[in-house]
């Protein structure tokens, strides 16, 4: 779906080309990421002195899931930019790395689904309120509110568990004692 896209002009006058061009490149983006919700972007000629050209000055602001993405493109020194073309075209490009830095970021945040690790109970406090599991030749801590459902363990039980990092490294957490008895119910080769 379309999102809504507002060229506003300061200091210059619109054109039915002008805004097309806008138009185009705003479109653009929608390829790359499908969640923009709007896109306003601004077209001005900033007080100059006479010396300097009509460089122009493009605001492209992204409205997006997050914080909006904002480009403000003004090369003072920059010659290129008398043309409101070059200008465009140079903020709608500066507008895509940000996007497509902005869907990398999110990409990465999407959690994935993480596979229980295997491990056995191999120490437990004579309390039996935190303990330690063994997998893989580490060792992991593990308190008793992280055992689902709560259950008692016994150092020997075999458990499957999520491991996230704590405040003092490796700690396990989802805590499920595997088999009737905290052992497979399958026979070992």
């Amino acid at each position: 779906m379309p999102f809504p896209i507002e060229v506003t002009f300061r200091d210059m006058e619109s054109t039915p080309a002008l805004e097309e061009f806008v138009r185009h490149w705003a479109v653009k983006l929608e390829h790359l990421y499908d969640r923009i919700e709007r896109c306003h972007v601004v077209i001005e000629h900033p007080h100059q002195h006479h010396r300097q050209g009509q460089r122009v000055h493009v605001r492209v602001t992204l409205a997006v899931p997050g914080p909006d993405i904002v480009v403000s493109h003004d090369h003072a020194l920059d010659g290129a930019h008398e043309d409101v073309y070059v200008a465009i075209r140079d903020a709608f490009q500066a507008a895509r790395r940000q996007l497509e830095d902005h869907v990398r970021k999110l990409r990465q945040d999407v959690k994935t689904h993480v596979e229980p690790e295997h491990g056995r109970v191999s120490y437990l406090d004579v309390e039996g309120e935190w303990g330690y599991l063994e997998a893989e030749g580490r060792r992991i801590y593990f308190h008793h509110n992280s055992v689902v459902p709560d259950q008692p363990l016994a150092v020997g039980d075999e458990v499957r568990f999520t491991e996230e990092h704590g405040d003092k490294g490796p700690q396990a957490t989802s805590v499920t004692r595997i088999g009737e008895h905290g052992h497979h119910e399958l026979a070992h080769p």
